[in-house]
């Protein structure tokens, strides 16, 4: 058995959760989530707790899974989550306009990369982009899709890269 998901999910305050027909629906101040429950796993509320279960022997697998995915669903709804990025390179430009990120990388156009739907983009500084929201792995991919215009690259470093990244350098080549 899933050791993280015996774990029971604690709520908060000010989040409401309705499991019906097996799909779990988390309210919070922040927003709303919903994420349908495979099969064999029983998601149960007790008190101001979420409990999960495996029904059967075959869902073990998903456990752990349903118990951490559902832990983020609460996690967003009430605080959020952000992932920041940091352009490094002269020239290296980012400017958020409503929905749309900006991007002036060092090519001999513009990137403008259109948020999806519940994703805010914010750049506090011209060479720092922060991209927040309620769905972690949403979050996540806006994230890499943005450093995959530009990854960094290894011998100066230049490129998008996330701010707790750690790029490894190369040495150039010696004569």
């Amino acid at each position: 058995m899933s050791r993280i998901g015996n774990q029971p999910i604690t709520l908060p305050a000010k989040v409401d959760v309705a499991i019906a027909s097996g799909e779990v629906t988390i309210k919070g101040p922040l927003g709303s989530l919903s994420w349908r429950i495979a099969d064999g796993v029983g998601v149960e509320r007790k008190g101001d707790a979420i409990v999960c279960t495996a029904v059967r022997p075959e869902a073990r697998a998903l456990h752990g899974t349903t118990r951490a995915l559902i832990a983020n669903m609460v996690k967003g709804v009430s605080q959020g989550f952000e992932r920041r990025l940091t352009l490094v390179g002269v020239g290296f430009r980012a400017q958020a306009a409503g929905d749309k990120l900006n991007l002036s990388l060092g090519f001999s156009h513009p990137i403008v990369h259109a948020m999806p739907k519940g994703i805010r983009v914010e750049t506090p500084q011209q060479t720092d982009i922060l991209v927040k929201g309620i769905d972690k792995q949403l979050v996540g991919q806006v994230a890499a899709e943005i450093r995959a215009y530009r990854p960094p690259e290894p011998y100066k470093g230049k490129g998008v890269r996330y701010a707790d990244e750690r790029v490894v350098l190369k040495d150039t080549k010696k004569k």
